[in-house]
């Protein structure tokens, strides 16, 4: 396993996914019962952004960079407050130097009573997650390989959380992974809130992944995409999305304010779209621009 995540910490996927894991903590809250979350790909749990590596390829500057430079409309600014908060926090003098990976965004965000898995298998990276939460009670951390997790780790005992999959995609397969994983999870802890991450880029299997997870007959699925640039010609990553199964009654009208106006600040060219629809559940229409 050779990925490291702080090459792309606080890219135009991380902005994504970290928006939405807050809206997710935001609304377990609600209740006063505690809740846990489970990360099954942890990294390093807080990037320096001013690393050699990060600053190798600048990718947190179309990211996370821009968003905090950007006027946001006033109902944008307070979906996103939570999530921004935290990097705030993060950075006391301005700017952005330091960066919170999905374990230590959670963690920031948590009342007294909520709880947090991570689980890392990159030996080095696990090292430096556990040396981040050395001492912090609220934290377990684990070396193990997070598909794992999704059976061993599953229902938590406070019966309540979010499951966060977020692998690294650097093997064949992956997409059919998270079908088969989510399958699995989901009979151990079917009213769990499940995140899970997945890359667009040219020649990816998206309607065949899009396929497979309404082929498992979870009930409700939510679909929530965004993609910056046109991948005509392009190798890389051009875009990302989010399946969240068992999601908030109001992340949908959520997502319908906060996806157009991440598509507009984080664009990098005029094919920018994004859109949100219930793969399974509400309604199969897709609301894209």
């Amino acid at each position: 396993m050779n990925y490291r995540h702080i090459y792309h910490a606080g890219n135009f996927a991380d902005v994504l996914k970290h928006a939405v894991l807050a809206r997710l903590i935001r609304y377990l809250q609600k209740k006063d019962g505690a809740f846990r979350v489970l990360d099954t790909h942890a990294g390093v749990g807080l990037y320096d952004l001013s690393s050699q590596e990060a600053q190798t390829t600048g990718e947190w500057q179309d990211g996370i960079g821009r968003i905090m430079k950007a006027e946001l409309a006033p109902q944008v600014a307070e979906l996103l407050e939570p999530y921004l908060s935290a990097v705030r926090e993060l950075n006391p003098d301005g700017g952005v130097r330091f960066y919170p990976g999905s374990p230590k965004l959670s963690r920031m965000l948590f009342r007294p009573q909520d709880r947090l898995s991570a689980m890392e298998l990159h030996r080095e990276d696990y090292v430096r997650l556990h040396r981040l939460f050395e001492g912090d009670h609220h934290a377990r951390i684990t070396e193990l390989d997070g598909w794992l997790a999704l059976g061993a780790h599953l229902p938590p005992k406070e019966k309540r959380g979010i499951v966060l999959v977020d692998p690294p995609f650097e093997e064949d397969g992956e997409y059919e992974r998270l079908v088969e994983g989510l399958t699995k999870a989901y009979r151990r802890f079917p009213g769990g809130t499940y995140c899970l991450w997945y890359p667009l880029k040219r020649g990816a299997p998206i309607k065949e992944f899009h396929e497979g997870m309404q082929l498992t007959q979870i009930p409700k699925m939510l679909c929530a995409e965004l993609s910056v640039r046109s991948d005509r010609g392009v190798t890389g990553l051009t875009g990302s999305g989010l399946i969240i199964v068992n999601p908030p009654f109001t992340l949908k009208d959520e997502l319908h304010v906060l996806l157009p106006a991440l598509k507009d600040c984080l664009a990098q060219d005029r094919f920018a779209s994004q859109r949100a629809f219930w793969l399974r559940g509400e309604a199969t229409t897709a609301k894209a621009d």
